[in-house]
């Protein structure tokens, strides 16, 4: 009798396991199913979104953007949700902690009832599980309105993998974006981590059952992202070179000058940066800019530095200064030298003196849009970066091609992680 009873429990137990548990190891809930604890309501509509029998809701009229208070970098998220005919949401991935609109700050995932008349002719990135304005999903796999929903979303670096019931719909690299006007309206679309969340559009949608589960991000000194190149590879100077004058009066030298005077800028650039521990540092005391000696149009630009108390340094795109480094309140990222166009950093997002610091710069055309420490920091808000001026030629448009420099300004400074991604 206790044999045959242990093996009933037993029985009972595995029945009452769910199905997917064998492919949850490793995940962990964002919701306790009681409370909102762990989540932030930034730009509340009506009731916002409320705890009802075990699921977050949003409210009929109301909404938001409720967020995760932690952020992911590189994670698979599942949930599952129940929409009413027509409810319109959305989930945001690697977003900003904000109120604004996280399809652009960070990116979006549509959660719509696309079979809804109401709704009429959808774009194709407006149907349920696309990368909002970005990537469109497949459709089909969406059940009816009022019956529940099974969803997974893979970010594994700039890998986004959507399954909807069982059914990919969405499987993209990012980096195959290369859009000029997609890239210059989703500056989030960048972002290496962020905040998950649900973003009300005034629609009555329930989710339940949210886990999720972190992938290990292995970031390995001066080796390349997928899609980057290195631009230093920590322990020697190839690809790199001493500045010799600016644009303008380059051109106007004689090649046998410029030979010359070549040969004397790498002979002071190779006594005043050294390579220390993997990494390119200025021991001068001058303003001996190192520069690569390949050039560059549009692209996407990753650079670590850091820089102790009182210095100042500094990055410039297409041989034009710069996109300021310097330990002062205001902070770094700045278009220092821009007169016209704006000049100053949106927000201070260094870290403090003597920690790394990580830049996320994207040139195209004659605008930029910068990122620091994964906060926008250099952006216009209208769907394009900020205006590059032309410095050594006021008047005249930025150059198409130059090298990126790192600037020298008589005071140390640190740089490593060098990757560019070159874009048409």
């Amino acid at each position: 009798m206790i044999r045959t009873c242990s093996l009933l429990v037993a029985l009972l137990f595995f029945a009452a396991v769910p199905a997917h548990a064998k492919s949850e190891r490793g995940f962990v809930s964002l919701f306790d199913g009681k409370s909102l604890k762990g989540w932030t309501l930034l730009g509340k509509k009506g009731d916002g979104y409320y705890v009802k029998d075990g699921m977050i809701v949003c409210a009929k009229g109301g909404g938001g953007n409720l967020l995760t208070d932690r952020q992911y970098a590189d994670f698979i998220l599942r949930l599952e949700f129940r929409l009413e005919e027509g409810s319109n949401n959305g989930i945001g991935i690697r977003a900003p902690m904000t109120d604004k609109q996280i399809a652009y700050y960070g990116m979006e995932l549509q959660v719509i009832d696309d079979y809804s008349s109401k709704y009429g002719k959808l774009q194709p990135w407006q149907f349920h599980g696309s990368i909002y304005n970005i990537v469109p999903a497949k459709v089909g796999a969406l059940k009816p309105a009022g019956e529940w929903n099974e969803q997974e979303i893979t970010c594994d670096g700039r890998h986004i993998k959507v399954k909807l019931n069982g059914k990919v719909i969405v499987d993209a690299d990012l980096n195959e974006i290369t859009d000029h006007t997609v890239l210059n309206k989703h500056p989030g679309m960048f972002r290496d981590r962020g905040h998950i969340g649900f973003l009300g559009h005034n629609d009555y949608v329930e989710f339940r059952n949210i886990r999720i589960k972190e992938l290990p991000v292995a970031r390995v000194d001066n080796k390349p992202p997928k899609g980057f190149k290195a631009l230093f590879d920590g322990h020697s100077l190839d690809g790199w070179q001493g500045l010799v004058l600016d644009p303008p009066k380059r051109e106007k030298l004689e090649l046998l000058e410029w030979a010359k005077l070549q040969i004397a800028a790498d002979d002071v650039a190779r006594e005043n940066w050294r390579i220390v521990d993997g990494a390119l540092v200025y021991v001068g005391k001058k303003f001996d800019n190192l520069c690569t000696t390949r050039e560059y149009g549009n692209f996407e630009l990753l650079v670590d530095w850091k820089i102790p108390a009182n210095s100042d340094s500094g990055i410039y795109l297409r041989g034009t200064p710069q996109v300021q480094i310097w330990d002062k309140p205001e902070g770094s990222g700045a278009l220092w030298n821009n007169k016209k166009a704006g000049n100053k950093p949106l927000k201070r997002a260094d870290y403090f003196v003597g920690e790394w610091n990580r830049f996320r710069i994207v040139m195209l055309d004659d605008k930029v849009t910068i990122h620091l420490n994964d906060d926008l920091v250099v952006y216009d808000g209208k769907a394009a970066g900020i205006p590059l001026e032309n410095y050594w030629e006021p008047g005249k448009p930025i150059y198409p091609w130059g090298a990126i420099e790192l600037q020298a300004h008589t005071t140390p400074v640190h740089f490593k992680n060098i990757f560019i991604r070159e874009l048409p």
